[in-house]
């Protein structure tokens, strides 16, 4: 699959609100962003400007180009132009202040940023243009942009529990709906001599354990629990935001995570689940891939299945309240769309086919509508079909955190798996970096 490094995929889009000042300035000259002016001149070329460690967007494009999109590539050609994720956002800050955004490109990391750009009249909202996203997308673009759908989902990864079926058959186990059952799973697992869960906890990608963190305090609380935190309604350091990381270093302590998560990266984590020496992993629908290659898949993609975060006793979330997140999106310029018909045309044409495309080459689930005409491996169907019911979805732990509390709170996952640390001290170590 030529798409970036699902390594890379949570620590990019959980980028925090927040985390970059920005200075904008207006163009004092014509020509504006995007190389088209007021009076409706079109560009040159269509740019986009994509990342170096994301392949799938820019070659989807390019096949876009080439057919589907031929005709309005013909009126203004494809042009695409590439900078290092690491220095995106700056380079982004860097062009809306000159007024030289091209027509498209990768959003930045830190969706605080989109969102000043667009607040500056810099980024247009797709939503009168988007007919075809999906409820689930567009949940979650809105989610993160407080209302606005300020980029197009060209990814729409959902996340959840994924499960070997034959290690829980062997072991008299049925598929647990609640989080007590699921502990309990784990337990009668462990009692078998087989590790309960497989979830990396070294360095960064501590995500996974940050993950159960997170999800936990939804299913308990409920969907805008993370967003009182932002907003200073509410502190991790509260006892009812305490309690769900203590609920997972519960979990590390038993060992369920197995012997040493502080050792394990992302690679070593998904290999262990796929050679069936673990019974559950904590992961995102970015992993198909893997999970239909047959030279990765030791188990078997039949063998594997797929568990909604459970609900709590209690709680006041609802299991159907979808983990999810768009990775790498794309977001358009609003100058250059305005005052451009045949940027108009390219992107209602993006729109219209990516999502096709991207499934049909790439077998990239993006959160775009698609006519069902592709054929794809059955568990790949499966979440389609998942994803086409999720009417409200959630976003993950780090979401709303600025960088430092994002690279904190990760780096900490580990040590909380390993049962290390305290869910109090872990509580206590991200908050202090919130600000």
């Amino acid at each position: 699959m030529a798409s970036t490094n699902r390594r890379t995929r949570p620590v990019h889009a959980a980028a925090a609100l927040g985390a970059l000042a920005l200075v904008l300035t207006t163009a004092a000259c014509g020509g504006g962003e995007g190389g088209s002016d007021s009076s409706g001149t079109s560009a040159k070329n269509f740019t986009f400007l994509a990342i170096n460690e994301n392949t799938t967007v820019p070659t989807t494009l390019t096949t876009l180009s080439q057919k589907e999109c031929a005709t309005q590539n013909t009126a203004q050609p494809l042009e695409i132009k590439k900078q290092a994720q690491g220095s995106l956002d700056q380079q982004l800050q860097l062009l809306a202040g000159q007024g030289a955004l091209p027509q498209t490109f990768i959003a930045a990391n830190a969706p605080s940023l989109t969102k000043q750009l667009a607040d500056n009249g810099s980024v247009l909202d797709t939503a009168p243009i988007s007919t075809g996203v999906l409820p689930a997308a567009s949940s979650t673009i809105k989610a993160l942009f407080d209302g606005q759908q300020l980029v197009l989902p060209t990814e729409l990864n959902i996340e959840g529990i994924w499960y070997n079926k034959k290690l829980l058959t062997d072991n008299g186990i049925t598929t647990p709906t609640t989080w007590e059952e699921l502990v309990a799973a784990f337990a009668k697992l462990q009692g078998a001599g087989i590790q309960p869960i497989s979830q990396a906890g070294k360095g960064g990608d501590g995500w996974g354990v940050t993950r159960w963190v997170g999800n936990y305090i939804l299913r308990q609380q409920g969907p805008d629990a993370l967003k009182k935190v932002a907003d200073g309604q509410a502190k991790l350091t509260d006892p009812q935001y305490v309690a769900a990381a203590d609920a997972i270093a519960a979990l590390g302590k038993a060992g369920y995570f197995g012997k040493s998560p502080t050792s394990i990266d992302y690679a070593t984590a998904l290999n262990t689940f796929l050679t069936g020496k673990a019974a559950f992993i904590y992961m995102g629908s970015w992993a198909l891939s893997d999970f239909n290659d047959t030279a990765k898949n030791q188990i078997g993609a039949d063998n594997i299945g797929f568990l909604k975060f459970p609900t709590v006793a209690g709680g006041a979330g609802s299991a159907d309240q979808m983990p999810a997140n768009v990775g790498t999106a794309v977001a358009v310029s609003k100058k250059a769309y305005d005052n451009d018909p045949k940027t108009q045309a390219w992107v209602k044409c993006i729109v219209e086919n990516y999502g096709m495309v991207a499934l049909r080459d790439s077998n990239q689930i993006s959160g775009f509508a698609t006519d069902g005409s592709v054929q794809v491996p059955a568990l790949t169907k499966q979440i389609q079909d998942e994803i086409g019911k999720v009417q409200t979805s959630v976003l993950w732990f780090e979401a709303y955190f600025p960088a430092k509390a994002t690279t904190v709170s990760q780096g900490n996952g580990g040590l909380l798996a390993a049962g290390q640390l305290t869910g109090e001290k872990f509580m206590q170590t991200v908050s202090t970096n919130l600000s």
